[in-house]
């Protein structure tokens, strides 16, 4: 049964068959995928459903959300229908080397990044720590002061019109996170920006 696709669905680039085509290549994956395709509404179902421990269909359910093959809606878990169609019409895009030097990142970057925007924040927080992390590099140099209106301006050029995260929720993240200093309505991004302790 399906359902309208959420916020992130629509905001998710069809470039990325190869990456639904990996998610659905892990066999618990496929067989919460199916059971969510079903019908199941929670992580709870899809794992009675498709027959594995609930830890291991939370994190199936997790990663296929994140990859944009499952959408999170109001009645629950649901196909994200309306990205597998575009997915099957749009050829693959090349892969974009976002200069991370390291393949993992690089993967995760492909997921969440597109064309210089940010498509949607993983929802995990070890993964959302990287995309922040990339978007203060690219954004903000070292040590060098900002006003407010300049942060905000760079992180606007992120975000896109429909995207489900503003340059408000970057900043906070960013300042949250450590990798930017606020003092008097001025931030500067540290040498050592390592990301902050927090728990999911």
């Amino acid at each position: 049964m399906s359902s309208a696709p959420s916020d992130a669905t629509e905001a998710a680039d069809a470039s990325d068959t190869p990456d639904l085509v990996r998610l659905l290549a892990d066999t618990t994956r496929a067989q919460v995928f199916a059971a969510v395709a079903l019908g199941a509404r929670t992580a709870t179902e899809a794992a009675e459903d498709a027959g594995v421990r609930r830890k291991d269909a939370v994190q199936a359910v997790q990663r296929l959300v994140d990859g944009g093959a499952l959408a999170q809606e109001a009645a629950g878990l649901a196909v994200a229908y309306a990205r597998l169609r575009e997915a099957a019409r749009r050829p693959a895009a090349p892969a974009v080397d976002h200069g991370t030097g390291d393949a993992a990142t690089e993967s995760l970057l492909g997921t969440f990044v597109r064309d210089g925007r940010l498509v949607r924040l993983p929802a995990r927080w070890d993964r959302k720590r990287q995309v922040l992390r990339h978007i203060a590099e690219r954004s903000f140099d070292v040590d060098v002061a900002y006003p407010e209106r300049a942060v905000n301006e760079r992180l606007a050029a992120w975000c896109a019109e429909d995207a489900p995260v503003d340059h408000v929720t970057l900043r906070r993240y960013l300042v949250d996170l450590g990798h930017l200093d606020r003092h008097d309505g001025v931030y500067r991004r540290r040498a050592d920006d390592a990301p902050a302790a927090l728990s999911d």
